[in-house]
């Protein structure tokens, strides 16, 4: 289902407690039950990295649930359709280390690259906040198209 962007980040600050909604948007879609009530959101937004952001792509910027089983798989799968739908020829999303992937591997995604810990985004010439995401390893996700 569609999700109005200040309902998305409603959500998320409902059942996310330790992860703001992120700043920016395109679209966002939920899951509902069979009652109509909103379960999960997911957020897809322009890539966090410059160099992957083409124009063409798009990233999920974050996902929540209130644990419905199968949810995020779900709503991964829904971006992708929607994301095509809207002409873009590329989603992809980033799992943190010790995060197991269950939901995107559910969903048909697959791993495309291993990436380092970094020491953040701050320089002394842009300062940056810490977000608590420093030295953190990920993997990037795209859909297995």
């Amino acid at each position: 289902m569609p999700v109005r962007s200040r309902d998305a980040a409603a959500f998320i600050r409902a059942w996310h407690r330790h992860h703001p909604p992120p700043a920016g948007q395109i679209f966002a879609v939920g899951a509902a039950d069979e009652n109509g009530v909103l379960r999960a959101v997911a957020i897809a937004g322009r890539p966090v990295a410059r160099h992957l952001d083409d124009g063409a792509t798009l990233e999920v910027t974050r996902t929540c649930s209130d644990g419905a089983r199968n949810a995020n798989s779900v709503l991964y799968a829904t971006v992708w359709r929607a994301a095509k739908a809207l002409g873009y020829n590329r989603v992809i999303t980033y799992t943190q280390d010790g995060e197991s992937g269950a939901s995107l591997r559910g969903a048909n995604w697959r791993v495309l690259a291993q990436r380092r810990p970094r020491p953040g985004w701050h320089t002394p010439s842009r300062p940056r906040v810490p977000r608590g995401t420093e030295y953190v390893a990920r993997t990037l996700w795209e859909p297995a198209q």
